[in-house]
């Protein structure tokens, strides 16, 4: 995998929203936050537009990402914010300027279509990371800034109840759940062979994560894994005929026949603590009394 090179201080980060619609205090405020990082931050020139619940028409948001693609001043690319949209327009996105200059991808959500395309026609590093409106959040903005910057990125954690102990090694893959079997069978489908497969979610039925899990299931993705990470799974809803399991059961019923290792309860999602994944990079599991995810460093 590629790896694009680190910021430093002085580099020029795009915010653009390829998206869901956007509040400009939110911008804001982001924009002030990575300028304190000492970057320079340009927004896309129709961030602030409203097309019912997208950041502008699909000509409009495509407009906006293209051009921080093909910005060879431009360092990173910020997601303003998930929502929907993006596979609308990542079809009709050029990315030959990006392959010869990469630049980091950042975002979550609904912007796994952009990670997972990236990963799985290019080659490239992406960072599953905080957008606009996670920059208030000191902890997540933190790791953001750690990764954007090339530091070294490790995270040790209270071993979940349900995790199955074990360490293993991998690149990490994934990004949320929904948007992962959506993009199955599609050319942003994800390899999961002796891969580490990171899933979260938010906001769905019960009964339909059983479906999201059988999905993967039927599609092969969860056959020869080297290892599963388990994020945030919140607001999970339910039927007035309760589906009796909750959501980290579910997950764990689901991969109970299988032999890989299993982390469930990381800090990464649709929560206020939500640490920064470098996807495409190789990482090393452990599962043990305390839960480690250590990421390689690309020079070591």
């Amino acid at each position: 995998m590629i790896t694009p090179p680190s910021i430093t201080r002085g580099d020029r980060v795009a915010i653009v929203a390829p998206a869901g619609k956007i509040d400009p205090a939110v911008v804001d405020f982001a924009e002030a936050r990575l300028e304190s990082w000492g970057l320079n931050v340009v927004l896309g020139e129709h961030i602030f537009n409203q097309h019912f619940q997208y950041a502008g028409t699909d000509e409009e948001r495509l407009s906006d990402f293209q051009k921080a693609l093909d910005d060879e001043s431009v360092n990173a690319i910020l997601c303003a914010r998930g929502g929907y949209g993006l596979i609308r327009i990542v079809d009709q996105l050029d990315f030959t300027k990006f392959k010869t200059n990469p630049k980091w991808i950042i975002g979550f959500s609904d912007i796994t279509i952009l990670h997972s395309f990236i990963q799985s026609n290019l080659g490239i590093e992406t960072l599953h990371a905080t957008m606009a409106a996670g920059l208030k959040e000191d902890v997540s903005a933190e790791t953001l800034r750690t990764s954007l910057f090339g530091e070294s990125l490790s995270y040790e954690l209270d071993t979940h109840p349900f995790s199955k102990p074990r360490d293993t090694m991998g690149i990490l893959v994934g990004g949320n759940l929904a948007l992962l079997c959506s993009l199955i069978g599609s050319v942003s489908d994800i390899d999961t062979e002796g891969k580490i497969l990171f899933i979260e979610d938010v906001g769905e039925y019960l009964f339909r994560l059983d479906r999201l899990m059988w999905t993967l299931k039927r599609a092969g993705k969860l056959d020869k894994p080297a290892g599963l990470i388990v994020g945030n799974f919140n607001d999970m809803r339910d039927n007035d005929n309760p589906f009796g399991k909750t959501a980290y059961e579910i997950i764990s019923e689901a991969v109970e026949a299988y032999d890989f290792p299993v982390s469930f309860g990381f800090p990464a999602g649709h929560e206020k603590d939500n640490r920064a994944l470098i996807l495409g990079r190789t990482v090393n599991l452990s599962i043990n009394e305390k839960t480690t995810l250590n990421f390689y460093h690309p020079n070591s």
